[in-house]
């Protein structure tokens, strides 16, 4: 078996494999990994709004739980003490 073209053939499918990949698998998947880390900070600061969310949510619950559990209280008049100035609406 003498394949005496088989070796120039082989060598050059190596190089230009090795071109292909520097010139266009590289950038890739530098690029995918540039999104990766994108995702994940996105995802951190969601992950970071939700959790000062759920901490307001908390603390109005606890603010409830002790309106209601109080007795001898004017539950109305906290109510409105505890209300934003800007919140109070006028119904007409």
């Amino acid at each position: 078996m003498d394949f005496p073209i088989l070796i120039p053939i082989l060598g050059i499918s190596c190089g230009m494999l090795a071109i292909i990949g520097g010139v266009f698998v590289k950038p890739w998947i530098k690029y995918k990994q540039e999104q990766l880390k994108v995702q994940t900070q996105m995802t951190a600061e969601k992950a970071a709004q939700y959790a000062a969310h759920t901490e307001l949510l908390e603390q109005r619950v606890r603010v409830l739980e002790r309106i209601v559990t109080d007795k001898g209280m004017d539950i109305s008049q906290q109510i409105e003490n505890l209300r934003d100035p800007g919140e109070t609406k006028e119904l007409n």
